[in-house]
């Protein structure tokens, strides 16, 4: 059997700055279904009161006939969707901008991430990171891209002494 994946690492402690080149494209390893649920916690939470994202019977009345998700949290989950691929070593999020939601998310909708490195670039005032910029977009079941953005963040470098292993190594034998 032929595989284009290489074998998954023996240990995985994110990407480092010198990871990244221009070009690269990552794809989120799993989809999420946003549930009822994270709707209406994550509007309760971020004191967000338009009765779209929880009162059915208001949402009946427009043309979505639905409650919508909350669009924030469309950006915070594709968000997280691509840190695994992309931010795990982050130091901070430095900007999201452009952000388009061109078709909407509902409760049951699952979405999954997708990312292209657009620059990358020499940390002027701290030599621990780098700076990457990214596109993202989310895309549901059906295939429509529900959420595109761009975002930059500051990646440690893999030599930091911030994101050292910090594994609590034990010289205990084992007993089983």
């Amino acid at each position: 059997m032929q595989t284009d994946s290489p074998a998954a690492p023996k240990e995985w402690r994110g990407r480092f700055y010198e990871d990244f080149a221009v070009g690269d494209v990552f794809r989120s390893r799993f989809g999420r279904t946003v549930t009822q649920t994270d709707n209406i916690w994550f509007t309760c939470l971020t004191m967000n009161t338009n009765p779209m994202h929880f009162s059915e019977p208001f949402a009946a009345r427009t043309r979505f006939a639905k409650p919508l998700v909350n669009s924030a949290f469309t950006l915070a989950l594709v968000t997280g969707l691509t840190v695994p691929d992309t931010s795990e070593n982050a130091a901070a999020n430095l900007s999201w901008t452009d952000i388009k939601l061109p078709k909407p998310v509902f409760e049951g909708d699952t979405l999954w991430a997708e990312s292209e490195i657009l620059e990358v670039r020499e940390s002027g005032s701290n030599p621990s990171v780098g700076i990457v910029s990214m596109r993202c977009r989310g895309i549901n079941q059906r295939s429509e891209v529900v959420i595109e953005y761009k975002r930059t963040f500051m990646v440690y470098r893999r030599g930091a002494p911030e994101v050292a292993d910090g594994f609590p190594h034990s010289n205990d034998e084992w007993t089983v």
